[in-house]
């Protein structure tokens, strides 16, 4: 492995890349606006970017699919990197959250309304969820993703974690995925109240 001499100190090839991301910080022009307070650097093309124009990658853009940020090999773009490789992975990640948005969900409990329906998918699994509302968009997510209009035998449950003083509650769920025809639902009127 050849030494490189650089800033005064000798380092390897292994550690090119964090001298390249100082070198890039060095020249303190962004590379989108030109401004002259960059002090961040773009992970993918190694070129200075300031706090304004980087775009940061974190669990929190794909909450309903935490999946995909494992798939994102960087955690800081500049903005042509980022609409060149996350832009159309987050479109997509978009549509069907919209069109989770749209799911029919059946709980578990409305197995008379829904003993018509056929129950050929795996169940999908949500886990890890901070509140019950991203649980059950998580589990509609998944249908939306695998192309389905449902999801029937929704479970959702909720557990306590206590680490010392400090406890907070992490959401779970799982449903399974399927093709909802209106006319199949029967209507159970022991859940509904009785105006009477």
């Amino acid at each position: 492995m050849n030494n490189l001499q650089m800033f005064g100190k000798t380092t390897t090839d292994s550690n090119l890349k964090s001298k390249t991301q100082f070198m890039s910080n060095q020249n303190q022009i962004c590379n989108s606006c030109g401004s002259t307070k960059s002090k961040l650097a773009c992970e993918s093309c190694q070129t200075s970017v300031c706090k304004n124009c980087i775009q940061f990658i974190d669990d929190e853009r794909f909450v309903l699919n935490p999946e995909i940020t494992k798939t994102i090999l960087h955690s800081a773009y500049c903005p042509n990197c980022f609409e060149k490789e996350v832009a159309p992975i987050e479109e997509k990640y978009k549509q069907i959250a919209t069109a989770a948005e749209s799911i029919l969900v059946y709980d578990k409990i409305q197995g008379k309304e829904t003993r018509l329906l056929k129950r050929l998918e795996k169940p999908v699994f949500a886990k890890q969820c901070t509140d019950r509302k991203i649980a059950l968009l998580r589990l509609a997510y998944f249908a939306a993703e695998a192309g389905f209009n449902g999801i029937i035998d929704v479970e959702i449950k909720s557990d306590k974690i206590r680490n010392g003083s400090y406890q907070t509650t992490i959401w779970s769920g799982s449903g399974i995925p399927t093709h909802i025809e209106p006319k199949k639902i029967i209507k159970d009127r022991s859940l509904t109240k009785n105006p009477n």
